[in-house]
């Protein structure tokens, strides 16, 4: 059996596109997950930690055989394999892969929570995932695109273009 699930991608260091390209051609690679659609990238300023680079995130659904924990042990595995260190909470990242929604189950366990429990809140996680997705229903019945509506950041929030990368070289 599998499962419709969303990832939210993230990365701000090195170079975020081909650390998030890449991702993406692992996941698609994983004899149990299959990529379905994958939101447009864009460049969001950071949270928490403002002391830092700009960030490139995008959403990804997927098709997956795998179980929740098999999930998040892949999504780890493919952030070491491209250079993840964990040194700082929300600090400058290579890659960062986190599970949104796993089917309609609520996980609570103390490595994962589905549905992520800030992603409501947070416009770099819904603007790609209301992209991709924006009838997913995310918490309290909203779906993504109303989540949208009620942050005042979304609109701050742009699609990165082949011609960043060029001007930024």
């Amino acid at each position: 059996m599998t499962v419709r699930a969303f990832i939210g991608l993230g990365a701000n260091i090195g170079d975020p596109v081909t650390q998030l390209e890449e991702a993406l051609e692992l996941l698609d690679k994983h004899a149990d997950i299959d990529v379905v659609r994958v939101s447009s990238f864009y460049q969001t300023a950071p949270v928490g930690v403002l002391d830092q680079p700009d960030f490139t995130n995008a959403c990804c659904e997927i098709s997956t055989s795998l179980q929740p924990l098999d999930l998040l042990s892949f999504l780890q595995e493919v952030e070491q394999e491209l250079g993840r260190i964990r040194e700082k909470r929300w600090g400058p990242r290579t890659l960062d892969l986190d599970i949104l929604l796993f089917g309609e189950e609520n996980i609570k366990l103390e490595s994962l929570i589905v549905p992520h429990p800030r992603m409501h809140e947070r416009a770099f996680v819904i603007v790609p995932l209301a992209e991709i997705a924006p009838d997913i229903v995310v918490r309290d019945g909203k779906t993504a695109a109303e989540w949208k509506e009620t942050l005042p950041d979304a609109g701050d929030i742009t699609k990165r273009s082949p011609q960043d990368d060029i001007e930024n070289e």
